[in-house]
C-alpha cells in the first residue's frame, strides 16, 4: 500500500498539523523563525530531514507559517500582470509549496509512525483549517482562469510531451474539484471539504483507538499450538505494556494473523478474530458506523454539485478503469470463481476438523487454522517450517539483490548517526547505480510495530524525483509492522508477510527509478500503481533468491528444494480465501457509493449486500467497512480499492512475458524495458499506453484466472 502512497502535489495532498503548546522550560513560545521544522533540510545527501528534532509542539506553528507561505506564493503567480504561459504559471505552481512540503514529511511522521494522544487531539482540532486552505488554493478563480488559458492553448499548440502532460492533470485535478462550479456552489463545496476533513480524521483516530486497546493477554497454559519465536515476541510485547508474566495479541494483523494460523485454543481465536474484526464496529464513543453514513452523504452532495450522479462516477473519470462499471464487470468476472473455490476449501477443511473428531462446523475463526491443516495434508507443506527460512534481514539482502539484477541499483547502509531518524529502529541505506556510482537517494526502513504507529505497511516518499529546477535524488521509506524480536533472536516472517515486504519495495523502486521533469509527474493513477509493486513480488518465488537468500536462520543451509517445490505446488492453495475477502470489501466500496446514502444504515448494507452476493459465511471482508481506513480515512481509495485486481491484471499479464523470455525473470531486455516503459515515467505516460509500450497489447484477464487457478471465463 502507498501512504500506501504517492506523494502528489501539495496543493491537494497534505494531511497535516499538530500540537501548539507552550515550551514548559520557557516563558514564551519559540518565535517562528527558530521553528526547526521550518528550517531547510541540511546535511549530506542534498539535505535530510531533521527527523532528530521532531517537538510536536512545533508543528502547528510550523504548519501556520507554511501555510501561509505557500498561499502568499500562490496569490504572486494568480495576481501576475503577464499573460499566462507554462513558465510563469504552472512552472511557477511546480516550485511553490517546498517550505509546506518539508513540514508536512515531519506531519507523516507523527501521524503514521509515532502518534500520540496529544498529536490526535490537535489534529483533529485543526483538519478542518487545512481544508479551507486547500480550498483557498482549488477556488482561486484568478488562479484558474490562468490555468485554463494554458491549457485551451496547449491543445492548439502542443508542448513537449511532459509539460502537456503536466498542464492537461494540473487542469483536470482543478476541474475534478470544483474549479468551473458558481460562487454558491463553490462556497458549499468548500464547506463540505472542511467537514469531511474532521470526519476522515475520526474515524481513522477511532481504528488507531481500537486497535491500541483490544489487546488479549494470555497465559502460560493458553499458549499451545504457537511457535517459540512467536511466544517470545508476545511476551516481550506484554512486558513492555507492563502485564510481566503474559503474552500480548495486539489487535493488529501482523499479531492476529498467526495467532489464528495456529492457536489450538478455540475460543481464544474467535475473541482474537472478533476483536480485529470489530474495530469501529463497538458501538461506543469509537464507534465509525455514523461517521461514514455522514461521508457518504458529503461525498454524494458535493459531486452532485458538479453535475455527477454518483462518486464512484466522479473518482473513475480519471483512472484506468474510467468508470464504475468497467471496475464492476471486473471484480464480477473472478467473483463466482473465487466463491466457488471457497467452498472446495471450506469442504476440505470440514473433512480434517471430522476426521480429528474436534466436532465444530467451519467458522471464520477456524479458517486459517484448519486451512494451514489442509496445507500440510494435501502438499505436506508447514508454513512455520517455511518461516524458519524467512529471515527479515535477508528478505532485505534479496531485494537488494533484485534492485541491482532490474534495475542496476546497490544499497550501502549508511554509518549510525550520519543521517537522523525519528526511532532507534529505523535503518537508512544509499542508493547508487552499479556501473557509474551516481547517487540516486536514501531509502529509509522502520519495520517494526510499536505504539503510535498505524498498522500494516505502507510506502512513502519525503523527497521525489524532478529535474525542471536541477535534479533531485529520492528519499523514499517502507514502514512495516513485524514484531520485534526478543533480544538475540532472529526475525521470522511467514511467506504472507514476505510478499507484502516486497510489494512494498517495489513502491520505493517505482519512486527511485522515476524520470519526470515535473514533480506533478510523480502523482499516480491510483488502479495502476499497485501494479509495479505487485509486479515485483514475483521475484520473491525466483530460483536466485530463494537458493542464495531464504536460509535457515540457525544453520544457515539454503531451502531444501524439496521444500521448494512444496511452495510452487501450492501456489494458487487458499486462493479462494485471499481472493474473495479482498473482493468483498473492494465490492462493498463500490457498491456502497454507488447506493443512495439517505438514510443509510450502515451495518445493514454491509449485511445484506454480502448477502445478495452469496459471500460464503467463513469469511470476512478484509476490511469491514467501519474499519476501512483505506475508503473512509481520506479519498485515495474510496470507490478504488478495486485497483489492486485491476493492478493485477497487468501483474499477472506482465509476469508472463518475463516467464517467456530467454532468461526469464532475470532477462536483460524485458528489464530494461520494465524499468523504461512502466517505471521510469511514472504519471508522464498515460497508464495504459505506457502498458501497450511494454507489452506490444492491451492485458487480458487470461493470466490472472491461470494465476489463481480459476478456470477461465467463456
Amino acid at each position: 500500500m502507498i501512504s500506501k502512497s504517492i506523494k502528489t502535489t501539495v496543493i491537494c495532498s497534505i494531511i497535516l498539523f499538530s500540537a501548539c503548546k507552550k515550551d514548559k522550560t520557557q516563558d514564551t513560545e519559540k518565535t517562528m523563525s527558530d521553528n526547526v521544522l521550518l528550517q531547510e533540510w541540511t546535511g549530506p545527501y542534498g539535505g535530510v530531514p531533521a527527523f532528530d528534532k521532531l517537538p510536536v509542539e512545533a508543528i502547528k506553528p510550523a504548519m501556520v507559517e507554511a501555510m501561509a507561505l505557500n498561499l502568499a506564493e500562490i496569490e504572486t503567480i494568480a495576481n501576475n500582470t503577464e499573460a499566462p504561459t507554462f513558465e510563469n504559471t504552472i512552472v511557477a505552481m511546480e516550485s511553490a509549496g517546498k517550505t509546506l512540503q518539508h513540514v508536512s514529511t515531519y506531519y507523516g511522521i507523527l501521524s503514521s509512525n509515532l502518534s500520540s494522544p496529544e498529536f490526535r487531539e490537535i489534529q483533529s482540532e485543526l483538519a478542518p483549517k487545512l481544508s479551507e486552505f486547500r480550498s483557498k488554493i482549488s477556488q482561486n478563480e484568478k488562479l484558474f482562469k490562468r490555468i485554463k488559458t494554458v491549457y485551451e492553448a496547449s491543445l492548439t499548440t502542443p508542448l513537449e510531451p511532459q509539460a502537456q502532460r503536466t498542464v492537461f492533470l494540473i487542469y483536470k485535478r482543478f476541474e475534478m474539484n470544483g474549479a468551473n462550479l458558481n460562487t454558491e456552489k463553490k462556497k458549499r463545496y468548500a464547506e463540505i471539504n472542511k467537514e469531511l476533513s474532521s470526519l476522515y480524521t475520526d474515524f481513522a483516530n477511532n481504528v488507531l483507538h481500537d486497535e491500541e486497546n483490544y489487546i488479549t493477554y494470555l497465559t502460560e497454559d493458553q499458549l499451545e499450538g504457537l511457535s517459540d519465536g512467536f511466544i517470545k515476541s508476545a511476551a516481550k510485547t506484554a512486558n513492555d505494556k507492563g502485564e510481566s508474566n503474559k503474552y500480548a495479541i495486539t489487535n493488529t494483523r501482523s499479531s492476529m494473523d498467526p495467532f489464528l494460523t495456529f492457536s489450538e485454543n478455540r475460543e481464544l481465536r474467535k475473541q482474537v478474530w472478533e476483536n480485529y474484526y470489530s474495530r469501529g464496529d463497538n458501538n461506543d464513543e469509537y464507534d465509525n458506523k455514523a461517521i461514514i453514513a455522514k461521508i457518504l452523504k458529503l461525498r454524494r452532495e458535493r459531486v452532485g454539485l458538479m453535475g455527477y450522479k454518483n462518486y464512484a462516477e466522479w473518482r473513475l473519470q480519471d483512472r484506468m478503469a474510467k468508470t464504475p462499471e468497467n471496475a464492476m464487470q471486473l471484480m464480477m468476472a473472478v467473483w463466482p470463481a473465487a466463491i466457488a473455490r471457497v467452498e472446495e476449501e471450506v469442504t476440505d477443511m470440514q473433512d480434517i476438523a471430522n476426521a480429528l473428531g474436534d466436532n465444530i462446523t467451519i467458522e471464520p475463526w477456524d479458517y486459517r487454522f484448519y486451512a494451514e491443516k489442509v496445507r500440510k495434508k494435501k502438499y505436506d507443506l508447514d508454513s512455520e517450517e517455511v518461516k524458519q527460512y524467512l529471515q527479515l534481514d535477508k528478505l532485505t539482502e534479496a531485494m537488494f539483490f533484485v534492485a541491482g539484477e532490474i534495475f542496476n541499483y546497490n544499497f550501502t547502509q549508511v554509518p549510525e548517526d550520519s543521517v537522523p531518524v525519528f526511532q532507534e529502529d529505523v535503518k537508512v541505506w544509499e542508493v547508487t547505480d552499479k556501473d557509474t556510482g551516481k547517487h540516486i537517494g536514501l531509502w529509509y526502513l522502520d519495520p517494526y510495530t510499536r505504539k503510535g504507529k498505524r498498522s500494516g505497511a505502507w510506502a512513502t516518499t519525503y523527497r521525489s524525483s524532478s529535474s525542471f529546477e536541477g535534479e533531485t535524488n529520492v528519499l523514499a521509506s517502507n514502514n512495516s509492522n513485524f514484531v520485534k524480536p526478543a533480544p538475540g533472536e532472529a526475525v521470522l516472517v511467514s511467506w504472507d508477510d514476505a510478499i507484502t515486504f516486497f510489494h512494498e519495495f517495489g513502491h520505493a523502486l517505482h519512486f527511485f527509478s522515476a524520470d519526470v521533469k515535473y514533480p506533478t509527474l510523480n502523482g499516480g493513477v491510483r488502479d495502476y500503481t499497485e501494479f509495479q509493486s505487485q509486479l515485483l513480488e514475483r521475484w520473491l518465488s525466483t530460483d536466485k533468491v530463494i537458493n542464495n537468500y531464504l536460509v535457515h536462520y540457525k544453520t544457515g543451509e539454503p531451502m531444501p528444494k524439496s521444500l521448494v517445490e512444496k511452495i510452487k505446488n501450492a501456489a494458487t492453495f487458499n486462493q479462494g480465501f485471499n481472493t474473495t475477502e479482498y473482493l468483498a470489501s473492494a465490492l462493498i466500496d463500490m457498491k456502497i457509493h454507488l447506493a443512495d446514502p439517505e438514510n443509510i444504515d450502515v451495518a445493514t448494507f454491509e449485511r445484506e449486500t454480502l448477502k445478495d452476493l452469496g459471500i460464503p459465511k467463513e469469511i470476512p471482508m478484509r476490511h469491514r467497512t467501519p474499519q476501512f481506513s483505506h475508503v473512509f480515512s481520506g479519498e485515495g481509495y474510496a470507490t478504488a480499492y478495486y485497483g489492486y485486481m485491476w493492478a493485477d491484471v497487468l501483474t499477472s499479464d506482465a509476469s508472463e512475458a518475463f516467464a517467456e523470455a530467454p532468461d526469464g525473470f532475470y532477462d536483460k531486455n524485458e528489464a530494461n524495458k520494465l524499468v523504461k516503459y512502466l517505471f521510469a515515467p511514472r504519471n508522464a505516460v498515460d497508464p495504459a499506453e505506457a502498458y501497450k509500450q511494454f507489452r506490444g497489447r492491451d492485458a487480458t484477464i487470461d493470466a490472472l484466472m491461470r494465476d489463481r487457478g480459476f478456470p477461465l471465463n467463456k
